[in-house]
Parts: structure tokens; C-alpha cells; sequence
């Protein structure tokens, strides 16, 4: 049978509560996290959410690109580098990744631990980590403040991603990536790209 107006209607009514709910619970520990932040603010950005909606859309289009390949069965994997207090990776773990989160901000992490579990959030600083090429979805919404370090930062993770990987970069500052060979953008609104070698 198919769908009437009044049932598309009340369906997004109730996907417009849900995420009405979920944002609140993101505020609420959001503000905590900026209170708490040891992160040096004039370099580094403390916890921001990224808008809830986009950020499903986008986590939903890498795995529709990974599943049409079908090289490999699920569960995929995916990490968010500064993954403040997990609520990307509790999105992404709903739609099948197997989750992964480094945070360097004790209070974030914490929160993101519990949510998601101590081993799949490490206390980590960005630079430090090494196994970026792992994964098959690399997430991240800019960490930096800094033009310069936010680029350097850019560039390290499109090297490190393993070909055939998934690269979501929210706040881009650096557009070189559209015209290096090696990407492919999946999106024209959506900042998200596909390294094929």
C-alpha cells in the first residue's frame, strides 16, 4: 500500500522530534566540554557538534559507496580524529561501522568512552597516531584554528588514507584535493571523497 501525504507527514514529525531530542543531548554535554577544555583555543578548536542531519547524510554516502563496491563484506571501519564526546561514532556505529575515535581532551573522551567503550576511544593526539591507513572511513571536522597546521593536518590524513578509503572533511580549508589525481569528490555539497590509488 502506498504512502499518503498525512504518513510522509507524520514520519518526518517523528524524524523531526528525534533529532530535536538528540541535539539537546549533544548541547547539553557540548557545554561541558567547552567549560572543561584543556585544548590551547588559540590553536585547536574545542568539541563542536557537527549538524546531525548533514553528518548522517554524509556517513550514509560513504557507506553506500563502500557497499556498491562489494570487495569486502561489512562491517566497515571508521574513525573520527577528535571525536569530542563520540556522537559521530554513535551515528556510525547505527549504520554498521565498526567505530573507532582518538580525542585528546580528557573530558570529551571520557564522555566518549562510555558512550562507545574504552577500547574504541583512545586518548590520543592527532599527530601522534599512526594507523590511519586501517580504516576505510577517516572523519574529522577541523581541528585547527591555525591556516597552516590545519592544511599540514589536511594533507597528512589524504596520505595516509588507504586507496580505495573514504575521506570526511567537514571545514575543509585546503580545495587542492579536487585536483589531486588521486581523489574523486562522491558529492557536489557534501565533503566527501573517495582516494582510488
Amino acid at each position: 500500500m502506498p504512502k499518503t501525504t498525512s504518513d510522509i507527514d507524520c514520519h518526518e514529525e517523528e524524524k523531526d522530534i528525534l533529532f530535536g531530542i538528540i541535539n539537546r543531548f549533544i548541547g547539553y554535554f557540548t557545554r561541558d566540554s567547552q567549560r572543561e577544555s584543556t585544548n590551547n583555543e588559540e590553536a585547536e578548536y574545542p568539541f563542536v557538534p557537527m549538524d546531525t542531519r548533514q553528518m548522517i547524510e554524509q556517513v550514509k554516502l560513504a557507506r553506500t559507496t563502500l557497499q556498491n563496491r562489494r570487495e569486502s563484506e561489512c562491517p566497515y571501519t571508521f574513525i573520527d580524529i577528535g571525536c569530542g564526546i563520540g556522537n559521530v561514532l554513535l551515528a556510525a556505529e547505527q549504520l554498521d561501522f565498526e567505530v573507532f575515535g582518538i580525542e585528546k581532551d580528557p573530558f570529551p573522551c571520557k564522555v566518549a568512552q562510555k558512550l562507545i567503550g574504552k577500547a574504541q576511544v583512545r586518548m590520543e593526539d592527532i599527530w601522534k597516531f599512526s594507523d590511519y591507513s586501517k580504516f576505510d572511513v577517516i572523519y574529522y571536522f577541523r581541528p585547527f584554528h591555525d591556516g597552516d597546521t590545519q592544511r599540514r593536518f589536511e594533507l597528512h590524513i589524504e596520505n595516509s588514507l588507504k586507496s580505495g578509503g573514504i575521506l570526511i572533511a567537514n571545514r575543509k580549508m585546503s580545495q587542492a584535493i579536487n585536483q589531486d589525481p588521486r581523489f574523486q569528490r562522491l558529492h557536489p555539497d557534501l565533503p566527501v571523497w573517495e582516494k582510488q590509488y
